[in-house]
């Protein structure tokens, strides 16, 4: 067996990635950032690791969300406070009305490129670089926005540090206090039925904290009162990227990738054989390993032994993306496989990409679909005896309309108003408020 080395994913079989004009540039740029400080530290990653190990135990819930894929454009302070608040407003939910401590990942902090169905794109007989995420190239259909720039690893970095800096004021600084949960409502979330539905949550969370501490429980003695764990993910799709970010823990002598806590590998890059599997089955981190329809039993077991050989608790979330009504079809025969392997994984549910739809020229998602394949998902973990562990959602804490429907209805109609993101529709706070809420059934449901 070959030695398993940062770059040893460069021997293997590549998908998905950009080809670069400039090797010299490139080389310069990730000579650059091997040099640059981490984003995360190991002992984040094996803190986030061992929360996990709880879910897959059953002890927890993941909740996984955030952008589709972040942008240099929309990039402000605003932005990540309202998504960070969009999910501390889930989480709440799924801890107070599902019962289980929830564990919170943001795909925040490094979400840049995506994978793309075609390498081109062809617009009135121009063809083009498809759009890779703006840590490749540019959104604008023009040639010199899609070639791909080495350049745009530096501003990712530089955003992603600045959203991370962000993001641990808030978990830390008292945003994140129970006693502030009447305040994460966000501004334009207060028209709805959801909405007001989470008030009175709120309502009955504030009689809770008023009795524990006239028993002398308050955020000042206890931590977990006023202060939140907040970890961030991404997927390791540019792998010289990520590369450039692995390096080996000064306690343990394990090589961690130090762009995020978690990374997970798409559905469109999981080769057993490929160069996304090599890199991954090497680093420590948390994996996450997407599952569409296309997975059969047989490429789970080997994907799972492969990237988690030791069988380790935590290190393994398997992210289901089957599609509304095609959950029954395929889910079971994946969880029978892993059972009888005794495997530990983490099993959570991405309802968000197989249920994706064109209406008036716009890629949208029917929110009646993400509901509906939520359930399915709640429903067969159930009947196979084993636990629906975690969620994992494109959304946003933005006023968007790119999802359709919802108890706060955005139509067909609608879409064009606040059409905002560069690649796949996301949730919107009140849709992303109402999915908690089925989810929390859900979750006090499969503990009957």
């Amino acid at each position: 067996m070959s030695i398993w080395t940062p770059s040893s994913w460069r021997e293997k079989p590549i998908l998905q990635q950009p080809t670069y004009t400039n090797q010299d540039e490139l080389n310069k740029v990730l000579s650059e950032l091997k040099n640059y400080p981490p984003l995360v530290f190991a002992g984040e990653a094996r803190s986030l690791k061992s929360q996990l190990a709880n879910v897959s135990e059953g002890k927890a819930f993941l909740l996984q969300g955030g952008d589709c894929a972040e942008s240099f454009s929309e990039f402000d302070g605003t932005n990540i406070r309202d998504t960070f608040k969009a999910i501390l407003q889930m989480a709440v939910v799924l801890t107070y009305a599902g019962g289980l401590p929830v564990v919170k990942v943001g795909r925040l902090g490094g979400q840049f490129a995506k994978p793309r169905s075609g390498n081109t794109e062809t617009k009135n007989d121009v063809t083009l670089d498809s759009y890779r995420g703006d840590i490749i190239n540019g959104v604008d259909f023009t040639a010199e926005s899609r070639t791909p720039d080495p350049q745009r690893m530096i501003r990712a970095y530089n955003q992603s540090a600045a959203t991370l800096n962000l993001l641990r004021a808030f978990a830390t600084g008292g945003l994140a206090d129970l006693h502030q949960v009447h305040k994460w409502n966000l501004d334009f979330a207060h028209k709805s039925e959801i909405s007001q539905k989470f008030e009175d949550l709120a309502e009955e969370i504030s009689k809770s904290l008023k009795f524990m501490e006239a028993c002398g429980i308050t955020s000042k003695t206890y931590r977990t009162l006023r202060e939140t764990d907040f970890y961030t993910s991404h997927e390791a799709l540019l792998l010289p990227y990520e590369e450039a970010f692995t390096r080996k823990d000064s306690l343990t002598g394990d090589w961690y990738d130090t762009s995020a806590h978690m990374l997970w590998i798409g559905d469109r890059t999981r080769q057993l054989d490929g160069a996304h599997v090599e890199f991954l089955k090497g680093v420590h981190n948390p994996i996450g390993l997407k599952a569409g329809p296309t997975m059969s039993p047989e490429d789970l077991v080997n994907l799972a032994t492969t990237l988690n050989p030791t069988n380790e608790a935590g290190r393994l979330n398997i992210i289901v993306r089957m599609g509304a009504g095609k959950v029954g079809e395929g889910l079971p025969a994946l969880i029978k496989a892993v059972e009888k392997e005794g495997l530990n994984v983490v099993w959570s549910c991405d309802p968000m990409h197989g249920n994706t739809i064109t209406s008036n020229g716009y890629k949208t998602r029917p929110v009646d679909a993400i509901l509906t394949e939520m359930k399915e998902f709640f429903q067969v973990h159930k009947a196979e005896g084993t636990f629906a562990g975690g969620v994992h959602l494109e959304m946003t804490g933005k006023n968007v309309t790119e999802c359709i429907g919802g108890s706060f209805t955005v139509t067909e109609g609608d879409l064009s108003s606040r059409y905002h993101t560069h690649c796949d529709p996301r949730l919107n706070a009140d849709q992303s408020l109402e999915l908690a809420f089925l989810i929390a059934d859900s979750l006090k449901d499969a503990q009957k």
